[in-house]
C-alpha cells in the first residue's frame, strides 16, 4: 500500500509542475528529444525521476548524460538595401534555419520600393462589338496615356492585347459569314491575341493601336479569364521585365466565363487548361477550342507567382460581378468605367496610387510542417497580409516562423521529407526578389537507441536495455520485465489507492501490482484515475488549444500559463501607445490590463478614452468659471457647490502633450480669457479628473476699461435714434441701408431656386441641397427646414426615417454592416433610442438602423450620421418631431450622446429637420429625401423651405427651393398607325387613325394638330388641333379633318401639284410616350381612280414619286408578300429588303413587274425592313416609307452542344445551349437518357423529362447505374413544335468526377480542395442553384438522399433549378413521391395473362402543382390498390398555423459570422414573424433572435466560434401560434491564431461543414406486430460513429416513446421493432453518436395495415424529413410524401409482389435489393 502511496504522491508531484515536456508521454529517447524546445532526455541506466523532461529538471535530478537537440540559425547573404538603386528591394536575402517541433523565430525583414521604379502597363481589352466605341476613345488618347505613364514611372514599357472569346458554339456565331465578319466593319471573332509587346516606344504602341478593329460573339459573357492567364505565364511573349512593377489592366463591360463553362463536343467536358503558354507567331492564343477556360483560384495562384497585379476597370453593367472577382487577389484594384471608357487614364492612376500606397507579404513554397506569418514592425497582423509603405522609403517588417508540432493527425517527425524541409521565399507579391529561408523541422534520433542492451540483466533477461531504459519482449511486463502477462489480473491493494474505490479506478487491469489502462489515449495515471478530456477548458478549447493534459493539469506550451493555459506569460498585449505597460495605471495578469478604479472611462491599456471623453472641456467649463472666479451660468453657491471636483489654482499649467485636455475659453463677465487642464489625479485612489486654474487671466488693457461703458451707452444712443427715423421716417430705411454701418447683417438662404432630376439618372433616395450663408460666420446658426405635404398622393405605410448626428468621430469600421463595432454602436443607438420613442403612444423599436458620413457638413464632417427608422401611427408625427428637437437640442438621447444642431424627421411625403451652421462655415447640405414611389406623377414637385433659425442671429434669404423629378417611365406609347395616308375629295373626310400600346393601363392623354404642306388650310382642308384623351382598356381613337372640294379657279389652273399636309402628336401625358410613326403625310387626291394616278405618279422632272399603301404579311416561316398602289406607267418596281438591326446597305434588292413581290428563303422568325420604289427611263423614283414585317415561326434546331458535370460515377449535371436558330420563342425542352449496350443499342425503357422553363438548359440526374452507357437526347420545342434532337453518349465511370459549377458570381466562397497552401483558393457557387420555381411555396431543390431504391417502372423527381431526376430503386419496402411541382401520367398496355409495360414521363411546372394527396388517390387507382389515409389527414396542422419554413440555407460570410436564410412557409394565415434559435450542438445556452418582419427571410449572426458545430432553429409565428420548426446543423471551418484559439487567422479560407443524418429509413414488415428497421451510415458522420438511438412513438399521442440503444459502425444497420399495433401510424427517428456529439435526425413514418387474417401485409411509408449539403450551402427541407400501400411477401433474397391490373391481368416482378449509395 505504501508503494501505491508513494506513486501517487510522485504523479501527483509532477501534475503540480508539469510542463509541455512531461506531457507528451514520450516512451522513447527520439520522441523525447523531438517533443519541442528545451526537452532532454536521461539515458543513465540508474536514474529516479521522469527520463524526459526540462533539460534543467533533468540536471537538476542527477544525470549525468542528459540527451537533447538545440536548433539553429544562420544568415547566408544579406546585402543592405541601397535607396539610389532604382528596384525592388529585401534585405536579408538568404538564410537557414533548423526547428524543433513547436518552436518558432522572428526575423526582422526590411522592403524597399523606389518612388519612381520600372513599371510595366499591359492593357487587356475586350474587343466584342459592344466596346467599339471603347477603343475608339482609347485609339484617342495617344497623348495622355504618354504623359500619364510618364507620370508614374521613369522606365516604363506599356503593351497590349485583346480578347473576345471562344470560337465555338455557343460562345461564338459560327454561320460563315459571321466568322468571316460578326460585324460591320470588323474582325473575324478570336479568343485571346497579344498585339504590341511591351515596348517604351509610345509612338510604335499608337501606331499599332490604330489598325486594330472590333470583332465579336454570341452570349454576353467573355472569355477574358484565358486572356488572363495567357499573359501571365507567356512572360517572354509579352515582354514581362523580371525587376519591373507589373500591372495588367484589364477593360470590359461584360461578365466572364470561368472553369466548367467550356464544356463543348458530345463528348462532354474540354480538359482542364494546363496553364501553359499557346501563343503562336502572331500572338494568338491557339487552344481555345481544346481547352476550358481556368478557374478564379488559377488565376490568383498564377498572378501572384508571376508578380502580375491585375487592375479590373468594368462598366456599371457588370460591376457587381467583378466586385466580388477581386477580392479574391491579395492586391487587386477594380475602377467603374464609363460606357465608353473615357476615364480608364484615371482609374489608371488612382488605381496605381492605391497600389503604391500598399504592400502585401506572403510567403510562398512553404513545406507543409512550416507555418510563416508576416507582422508589422510592433508586432501586429495585418489582415490579409497587406501593410501599408511609403514608396521611397524603407518598409520593416517581422517574420514569424514556427515549425509545426502536428500535421492534421500526424506528428510532424513522422512525414516525409519533403514536407518537414524546404526553401520557401517571403516576398511582397509585386516584387521579383524574395527572402529565401531554407527552412527544416528537427527530428533528431539518439545515437544510444542505435546500440541497445540484448536479454540485459536489469530487465531480467525478459528485454533490451535501450538508453537506460528496459524495452520488453511480448509477453512481459513492468519496468524490469518481470511480470508476464499471461498471469490472471489480480485486484491486489496495490492497485487501489485513496478515494479509489475500485482497482485501476475501473479502467484498467491490475497486472503485476501495475495497473494497465484500457484506453491509454484516454485514461492515464498509476491508478488510471486521470482522463485526458477532463482538464480545464478556455473558450470550449481543452487547455485552450495551447497546453496538453497531463495527469489531470494542463501541461502549458512554452510562453502560456493558468490553469487552462489561457494566459500569455508576455505583457506584449498589455502595452500601450507610449511602448508602456498599462499606461502606469494598471498591472498586466493575463495578457490583460487591470486598470485601477478611477471612475473614468479607460481604453483597454489604461489609457485616456478619448472617444468617450469628447467634450470634457466644455463640460467643467461652467463648474471652473464659478469655482475660480465666481462668475458664469452656476455663480450661484447652490449651482456651483453641485459640482463634483474641486479646481487647484496654480501660478503656471502643465504642458499640453503632458495632460489630457487644455483648454481656454473666454468669461463672459468680464471679456479676460481664462485657461486650464484636465488631467489623471495624482492620487490614483481618487475617482475624479484633476482640473488645474491659471490664477492670472488675459484681459484686455486696464486703461481702456473707462470706456466700455461710455460706448455701450453711445451705442444704445444711437440704436434709440435710428430706431426712431426707421419708424417716422420710411424714407431713411433706403439711406440707412447704403450706410457701411448699418447695412444688412448675416442671411441664410438655399443656394438654387429649383433643380431638376430625371428619376432614371437617380442613385440616391436623397438630394443633398446646398445652404449657403453669408455675412460674418462669427457664430453659430441653426436654421430649420421642413418639406410640405405637395406629394398628392395618400399616406402610406406609417414608417419615420429618423437621421441623427453622433457626437462620435466616424471610423471606417462603421461602414462595414457586419463589422463587431458597428454591431455594439447599433445596439446601443437602438436601446436608448427605444426608450425615448417608447413614450409616443403606438411606437415600435427602431429598426434598419445604419451609419454613414455627409461630407459638407462644416466642421462636422467627420462625425457620425446614423440613419434608423421608427414605426408609430402617423397622427403622432408631430409628436415625433418635438421629442426629436428637444432631445437633439439636449445633447443626448438616454446616454446617447448626439451634436446639437442637427436632425431629420420624415414620412412618406413630408419631413422635418434642421441643420447647424459652424462658426467660419459658408454652405451646408440639407438631405432632401425625394419620396421616390411607383405611383408618382411623370413629374413630381417637392418644395422644401427653409422656416427659421432659432438659434444664431442670421435671417433667412432665399426661403424655398423646388425640386422637380421628371419620371420617364412609359405606361402608354402613342403613335400612327402609318407613315402616311391617301384620301379623295370625295370621301370629304380623313379620318386617322391613332393607336395607343398599353404597357400599363390606366389614362392617358396626347395632343394632335395638323400643319400646311403642299395643301393649304380652308383651301383644301380644314386644320385641326386638340386633345384625345383615352380611357382604361381604349387602343384606338379617329381625328376627322374636312377636305374641301376644289374651286372654280383651282380647275383653270390646272394645278397638277400634289396636296399634302401632316398631322403631329406631341406632349404625351400621363405615362405616356411618343412611339414609331409621331408624324402621319396626308395625301389629297382630286378624284378617285387612274387619272389621278397617271397626273400625278410623276414629279414636275419626271421622276416617279414613292409607291403608296405599302403593305407586308409574312406567308410562311421564310416568306413575306408585299403588295402597294400602282405608281402612274412605270417600267417596274424594286423591292429592297433586310434584317432589323443590319444596316440598310446590306439589304438586298429584287426587281418586278407587278405591283406586288414574294420574297423567299427568309430566316424564320426573323424582323425584316422593306422599302418599294418604281423606276422608269428616267432612274428609279422615291423609296416608299420603310415597313417592318416578322416571318412566321418555325420548329427550332437542335440544342447546342451537350455538357455533362460529372458529380459520381451515378450522378450527372448534362446541360446544353440554345439552338442556333431558335425560329420562335422556345418554350419547352425535352431530355431522354437510354441504358445502351456497346452496340448502341438500348437496354431499357428511355426515361423522359419535360422542362417547362426555357432558362434552366440542365438537368441534374441521380442514381444512375454505375459503370452504364447512356444515350441522352434533348431537343427544344417552340409554338410550332418539337425540333430535332440534339445526342450524346458518354459513360461516367470513364469521366473525371468535378464539382458543379454554375456560371455566374458566386454568393458563397468555398474552399478549393486542390489549391495549394500559399494562396487562398475558392470554387464559386451561385445562389440561384437554391432558388424555388416563380410562385412555388416549395423549394424546387431535389433531396440529396430520399430515395435508396429503383422501381422497374421508373419514376422521375423534379429538381432545383438543375432540374434533377430521379430513380427510385425497391427496397424490402417501397415508396413513391412526386412533388408538387410536377405531375406524372402512365400508359400501361397488357392484356389478360400478358405482361405490363409502363412508360413514364414528368412534366415540370412553375406554379403550384398537383396535389400530393390526388397522385397517391391516382396512383392508387391505376394499381388498384386499397387507400387509407387517415393518418395523412390527422396528421394535418391546425388550420391557419405556419408549416414549417421550406428550407435552411447558410451562407459563410467569415470564419465566425453566418447568414441565416429560409423560404417563406405555406400557411393559410399571414405570416407576422420568425423566430430563430441556435446553441452549439454539444450543449449551452439557446440563443434567440427574433424576426418582427414577415419580408425579411434571413438573419447575421456575428458571435459563433470557429471549427465549432452549432444547431439553428427556424420557425414562423401568425395568429394561430407559432408553426414547426426547422432544423439545421452547420460548421464553420477556419484556420484558427495559435495565440488566441477563438481569433481565425486573418485571410486564412474558412468553408462550411455539416453532419449529415443517417442514411434513408427502410422499413420491412415482418408480421402485423413487428418490423424490421434498417438504414445506412451517414455519408458525413462529422467524427468517429460510436453507434445510434432509435426512437419510436405513435404519430398522433398516446403510448410511451420508446428509445434502443444500437452499436456499430457498419455501412447498414438494421433493427427489429417488436409489440406494435396494427393500422396505428409509427413515427421513427434515427439519430448517429459520433465522438463529436449527436447528429441531425432521420425521420420516417410507418403504418402496419393486416388484411385477410394478416396473410397480406400492407405497408405505408411516409419520409418527412431529408437533409442536403452541397459543398458549403447546406439546406433541409421538409415534406409530407404519400405513397402507395404495396402488397408483398417476404422472402430471403426476393421480394414477389402481385397487383390486379385491368381485371384478371397479373403482373409479377422482382424487385431486387440495392443500397444507398454514399
Amino acid at each position: 500500500m505504501g508503494v501505491v502511496l508513494l506513486a501517487v504522491l510522485t504523479a501527483s508531484c509532477y501534475a503540480e509542475k508539469v510542463n509541455h515536456c512531461l506531457a507528451t508521454r514520450a516512451s522513447t529517447c527520439s520522441e523525447c528529444i523531438q517533443s519541442g524546445k528545451g526537452c532532454a532526455y536521461c539515458p543513465d541506466e540508474i536514474f529516479d525521476g521522469p527520463r524526459c523532461d526540462l533539460h534543467d529538471n533533468i540536471i537538476s535530478r542527477g544525470c549525468n548524460s542528459a540527451v537533447t537537440a538545440k536548433s539553429s540559425m544562420s544568415m547566408e547573404r544579406n546585402e543592405q538595401i541601397d535607396m539610389l538603386l532604382k528596384q525592388s528591394q529585401v534585405a536579408p536575402q538568404e538564410m537557414s534555419m533548423t526547428l524543433l517541433p513547436g518552436e518558432e523565430r522572428e526575423i526582422e525583414m526590411e522592403v524597399f520600393e523606389p518612388a519612381k521604379g520600372p513599371l510595366d502597363l499591359y492593357i487587356l481589352m475586350d474587343f466584342s462589338n459592344s466596346m467599339e466605341d471603347d477603343l475608339d476613345n482609347l485609339k484617342r488618347m495617344g497623348a495622355e496615356l504618354a504623359a500619364l505613364v510618364g507620370k508614374l514611372s521613369d522606365d516604363y514599357t506599356i503593351g497590349f492585347g485583346k480578347f473576345v472569346d471562344k470560337v465555338v458554339e455557343p460562345q461564338t456565331d459560327m454561320r460563315p459569314s459571321k466568322l468571316a465578319k460578326p460585324w460591320p466593319n470588323s474582325d473575324p471573332p478570336f479568343s485571346f491575341r497579344h498585339v504590341i509587346t511591351l515596348t517604351p516606344d509610345l509612338r510604335s504602341f499608337n501606331e499599332k493601336l490604330q489598325k486594330e478593329r472590333i470583332s465579336g460573339n454570341l452570349d454576353a459573357p467573355e472569355g477574358g479569364f484565358d486572356a488572363i492567364l495567357q499573359a501571365a505565364v507567356c512572360g517572354e511573349k509579352i515582354g514581362w521585365r523580371s525587376h519591373a512593377t507589373h500591372l495588367l489592366v484589364f477593360s470590359t463591360e461584360s461578365a466572364f466565363h470561368y472553369e466548367a463553362d467550356g464544356a463543348n463536343v458530345l463528348a462532354g467536358i474540354m480538359p482542364r487548361n494546363d496553364e501553359q503558354c499557346h501563343l503562336d507567331p502572331e500572338g494568338k492564343y491557339t487552344e481555345d477550342t481544346r481547352q476550358d477556360y481556368p478557374s478564379v483560384p488559377t488565376l490568383v495562384r498564377l498572378l501572384g507567382k508571376h508578380n502580375i497585379i491585375p487592375i479590373f476597370a468594368i462598366t456599371n453593367h457588370s460591376f457587381t460581378y467583378y466586385q466580388k472577382l477581386y477580392e479574391y487577389f491579395p492586391i487587386a484594384e477594380l475602377g467603374l468605367l464609363q460606357e465608353d471608357s473615357a476615364n480608364i487614364l484615371n482609374i489608371l492612376e488612382k488605381a496605381f496610387e492605391n497600389i503604391r500606397s500598399k504592400i502585401s507579404i506572403r510567403a510562398e513554397d512553404r513545406p507543409k510542417a512550416i507555418e510563416a506569418q508576416v507582422l508589422s514592425y510592433s508586432g501586429s497582423v495585418a489582415q490579409a497580409g497587406t501593410f501599408k509603405v511609403k514608396p521611397g522609403q524603407i518598409g520593416k517588417f517581422k517574420v514569424r516562423v514556427k515549425a509545426s508540432e502536428m500535421v492534421g493527425e500526424q506528428h510532424v517527425c513522422s512525414l516525409e521529407q519533403g514536407d518537414k524541409k524546404g526553401k520557401m521565399r517571403v516576398k511582397p507579391t509585386t516584387f521579383s526578389t524574395a527572402l529565401n529561408i531554407n527552412a527544416e523541422v528537427l527530428c533528431k534520433t539518439c545515437d544510444c537507441e542505435k546500440t541497445p542492451t540484448k536479454n540485459a540483466v536489469r530487465c531480467t533477461g525478459h528485454g533490451d536495455l535501450v538508453c537506460g531504459k528496459c524495452r520488453c519482449y511480448s509477453g512481459w511486463l513492468g519496468p524490469f520485465c518481470n511480470c508476464s502477462t499471461s498471469a490472471s489480473p489480480v485486484a491486489g491493494s496495490s492497485c487501489l489507492g485513496p478515494d479509489v474505490g475500485e482497482p485501476c479506478s475501473g479502467r484498467g487491469d491490475c497486472l503485476c501490482g501495475t495497473c494497465v489502462c484500457y484506453n491509454t489515449d484516454q485514461y492515464e495515471g498509476p491508478l488510471c484515475q486521470f482522463d485526458k478530456s477532463q482538464c480545464q477548458r478556455y473558450g470550449g478549447f481543452l487547455c485552450n488549444d495551447r497546453g496538453r493534459c497531463f495527469m489531470g493539469q494542463c501541461a502549458c506550451a512554452e510562453g502560456w500559463e493558468g490553469p487552462a493555459c489561457e494566459c500569455p506569460m508576455s505583457n506584449q498585449t498589455c502595452l500601450d501607445t507610449k511602448g508602456g505597460v498599462c499606461n502606469g495605471r494598471g498591472v498586466c495578469k493575463c495578457g490583460r490590463c487591470e486598470c485601477q478604479d478611477s471612475g473614468l472611462a479607460m481604453t483597454p491599456t489604461c489609457e485616456a478614452n478619448f472617444q468617450a471623453q469628447l467634450g470634457m472641456c466644455e463640460d467643467k467649463r461652467s463648474c471652473v468659471q464659478c469655482q475660480a472666479w465666481k462668475t458664469g451660468e452656476k455663480k450661484d453657491s447652490d449651482q456651483c457647490d453641485q459640482c463634483q471636483f474641486k479646481v487647484v489654482m496654480v501660478d503656471e499649467l502643465k504642458e499640453n502633450k503632458e495632460v489630457i485636455e487644455a483648454c481656454s475659453f473666454r468669461d463672459e463677465d468680464d471679456d479676460c480669457t481664462y485657461h486650464y487642464t484636465v488631467d489623471y489625479p495624482e492620487d490614483q485612489t481618487d475617482k475624479e479628473l484633476e482640473v488645474q486654474v491659471l490664477k492670472k487671466k488675459d484681459c484686455p488693457p486696464a486703461g481702456f476699461l473707462w470706456l466700455i461703458p461710455l460706448i455701450m451707452f453711445l451705442m444704445l444712443l444711437l440704436g434709440l435714434l435710428l430706431l426712431c427715423c426707421w419708424k417716422y421716417c420710411a424714407c431713411c430705411k433706403a439711406c440707412l441701408a447704403l450706410l457701411p454701418c448699418c447695412g444688412r447683417g448675416r442671411m441664410v438662404g438655399f443656394k438654387e431656386d429649383q433643380y431638376m432630376l430625371r428619376q432614371s439618372l437617380l442613385t440616391s433616395d436623397h438630394l443633398d441641397t446646398p445652404l449657403v450663408r453669408t455675412g460674418p460666420p462669427k457664430s453659430t446658426d441653426v436654421v430649420r427646414w421642413k418639406i410640405t405635404d405637395n406629394v398628392h398622393r395618400s399616406p402610406n405605410h406609417p414608417l419615420f426615417p429618423l437621421s441623427l448626428r453622433l457626437n462620435r468621430l466616424f471610423t471606417e469600421s462603421l461602414s462595414h454592416p457586419d463589422a463587431r463595432d458597428t454591431e455594439m454602436l447599433r445596439r446601443e443607438v437602438d436601446d436608448n433610442l427605444n426608450e425615448v420613442y417608447k413614450h409616443v403612444p403606438g411606437a415600435q423599436r427602431v429598426q434598419n438602423t445604419k451609419f454613414r458620413l455627409q461630407r459638407n457638413a462644416g466642421k462636422r464632417k467627420d462625425h457620425t450620421i446614423v440613419d434608423t427608422v421608427v414605426s408609430a401611427p402617423r397622427s403622432s408625427y408631430p409628436d415625433i418631431v418635438k421629442l426629436t428637437e428637444r432631445n437633439v437640442q439636449s445633447g443626448n438621447f438616454q446616454d446617447l450622446k448626439v451634436v446639437p444642431g442637427y436632425y431629420t424627421v420624415a414620412t412618406d411625403r413630408e419631413a422635418a429637420g434642421a441643420v447647424e451652421f459652424q462658426e467660419g462655415v459658408e454652405t451646408v447640405d440639407v438631405r432632401v429625401p425625394l419620396f421616390i414611389k411607383e405611383d408618382d406623377d411623370d413629374k413630381k414637385q417637392l418644395q422644401v423651405e427653409a422656416v427659421d433659425v432659432p438659434l444664431g442671429i442670421a435671417e433667412i434669404g432665399k426661403r424655398f427651393v423646388n425640386i422637380t423629378i421628371i419620371k420617364e417611365h412609359a405606361k402608354s406609347i402613342m403613335s400612327f398607325l402609318q407613315p402616311s395616308y391617301t384620301y379623295s375629295r370625295q370621301d370629304r373626310v380623313a379620318n386617322i387613325p391613332i393607336s395607343r400600346e398599353i404597357i400599363e393601363d390606366g389614362h392617358t392623354q396626347v395632343t394632335y394638330r395638323t400643319r400646311d404642306l403642299t395643301a393649304k388650310d380652308k383651301k383644301d382642308y380644314v386644320t385641326v388641333d386638340g386633345e384625345l384623351s383615352y380611357g382604361p382598356g381604349e387602343t384606338q381613337q379617329t381625328v376627322p379633318v374636312r377636305l374641301l372640294e376644289l374651286g372654280e379657279g383651282d380647275g383653270l389652273l390646272k394645278d397638277t401639284q400634289v396636296k399634302q399636309f401632316v398631322m403631329d402628336l406631341s406632349n404625351p401625358r400621363q405615362g405616356a410616350k411618343l412611339g414609331r410613326y409621331p408624324r402621319t403625310t396626308v395625301t389629297i387626291t382630286d378624284q378617285p381612280g387612274e387619272d389621278f394616278i397617271n397626273r400625278t405618279a410623276m414629279s414636275p422632272g419626271g421622276r416617279l414619286f414613292s409607291p403608296t399603301n405599302v403593305k407586308a404579311k409574312a406567308t410562311g416561316p421564310r416568306n413575306i408578300r408585299l403588295n402597294w398602289d400602282p405608281l402612274g406607267s412605270p417600267l417596274g418596281y424594286k423591292v429592297k429588303y433586310w434584317i432589323y438591326g443590319d444596316p440598310e446597305t446590306d439589304g438586298q434588292v429584287i426587281d418586278v413587274k407587278t405591283t406586288h413581290a414574294e420574297l423567299t428563303n427568309l430566316y424564320p422568325f426573323c424582323d425584316y425592313e422593306m422599302k418599294v420604289c418604281g423606276y422608269n427611263a428616267l432612274g428609279n423614283g422615291n423609296y416608299s416609307d420603310m415597313v417592318p414585317c416578322q416571318t412566321l415561326e418555325d420548329v427550332p434546331s437542335e440544342p447546342g452542344r451537350l455538357a455533362f458535370n460529372v458529380i459520381s460515377p451515378t450522378v450527372t449535371q448534362v446541360s446544353w445551349a440554345e439552338p442556333a436558330e431558335t425560329n420562335g420563342v422556345i418554350t419547352n425542352y425535352e431530355v431522354l437518357y437510354t441504358p445502351i449496350n456497346d452496340n448502341t443499342k438500348p437496354m431499357g425503357v428511355a426515361k423522359k423529362v419535360k422542362i417547362d422553363n426555357p432558362k434552366k438548359r440542365m438537368l441534374l440526374i441521380e442514381n444512375l447505374q454505375s459503370a452504364q452507357t447512356y444515350c441522352y437526347k434533348v431537343r427544344a420545342k417552340n409554338s410550332v413544335g418539337w425540333g430535332p434532337f440534339r445526342e450524346a453518349t458518354i459513360n461516367l465511370a470513364s469521366q473525371p468526377v468535378r464539382p458543379m459549377s454554375i456560371p455566374i458570381i458566386p454568393d458563397i466562397p468555398i474552399v478549393d480542395a486542390e489549391a495549394g497552401d500559399e494562396y487562398d483558393g475558392y470554387l464559386m457557387y451561385s445562389s440561384e442553384v437554391l432558388r424555388s420555381p416563380t410562385g412555388s411555396k416549395r423549394p424546387s431543390v431535389s433531396d440529396e438522399d430520399q430515395m435508396n431504391g429503383r422501381w422497374e417502372q421508373n419514376f422521375l423527381f423534379p429538381g432545383g433549378n438543375n432540374s434533377m431526376s430521379r430513380s427510385a430503386n425497391m427496397s424490402s419496402s417501397s415508396y413513391s413521391q412526386l412533388s408538387p411541382m410536377s405531375t406524372l401520367s402512365s400508359n400501361h398496355r397488357g392484356g389478360a395473362g400478358g405482361s405490363m409495360t409502363t412508360e413514364s414521363s414528368t412534366t415540370y411546372l412553375s406554379g403550384q402543382g398537383t396535389d400530393g394527396c390526388r397522385f397517391f388517390l391516382r396512383l392508387c387507382q391505376l394499381l388498384n390498390l386499397p387507400v387509407d389515409l387517415q393518418w395523412y389527414d390527422n396528421s394535418r396542422l391546425a388550420s391557419g398555423v405556419p408549416d414549417t419554413p421550406t428550407r435552411l440555407v447558410f451562407s459563410a460570410l467569415g470564419p465566425t459570422a453566418l447568414k441565416v436564410s429560409w423560404q417563406e412557409p405555406h400557411c393559410d394565415r399571414d405570416v407576422l414573424g420568425y423566430c430563430v434559435l441556435y446553441q452549439l450542438l454539444n450543449g449551452g445556452d439557446m440563443k434567440r433572435i427574433d424576426v418582427s418582419s414577415p419580408a425579411e427571410n434571413s438573419v447575421v449572426v456575428q458571435d459563433l466560434l470557429p471549427n465549432h458545430s452549432y444547431l439553428f432553429k427556424v420557425k414562423a409565428q401568425s395568429l394561430e401560434g407559432w408553426g414547426p420548426e426547422r432544423e439545421g446543423v452547420i460548421t464553420i471551418e477556419s484556420a484558427v491564431n495559435p495565440n488566441s484559439p477563438l481569433s481565425p487567422m486573418p485571410g486564412s479560407p474558412f468553408t462550411l461543414s455539416t453532419p449529415s443524418a443517417p442514411g434513408p429509413l427502410v422499413f420491412t414488415a415482418l408480421s402485423p406486430e413487428a418490423l424490421q428497421l434498417s438504414w445506412d451510415k451517414p455519408r458525413k458522420p462529422n467524427g468517429d460513429i460510436l453507434g445510434y438511438v432509435v426512437t419510436c412513438e405513435q404519430l398522433h399521442g398516446g403510448g410511451d416513446m420508446r428509445s434502443f440503444q444500437v452499436s456499430g459502425n457498419s455501412a447498414e444497420t438494421s433493427l427489429t421493432v417488436p409489440d406494435l399495433s396494427e393500422n396505428m401510424p409509427y413515427k421513427f427517428k434515427v439519430q448517429a453518436r459520433t465522438t463529436q456529439g449527436f447528429g441531425p435526425e432521420r425521420e420516417g413514418i410507418i403504418t402496419i395495415e393486416s388484411q385477410e387474417g394478416g396473410k397480406r401485409t400492407d405497408v405505408s411509408l411516409s419520409l418527412t424529413h431529408t437533409h442536403t449539403q452541397w459543398d458549403g450551402m447546406m439546406m433541409t427541407s421538409q415534406h409530407t410524401e404519400t405513397s402507395g400501400m404495396v402488397t408483398r411477401h417476404v422472402t430471403k433474397e426476393v421480394v414477389q409482389r402481385s397487383m390486379q391490373v385491368a381485371g384478371s391481368s397479373s403482373v409479377t416482378k422482382k424487385v431486387e435489393r440495392s443500397f444507398y449509395e454514399a
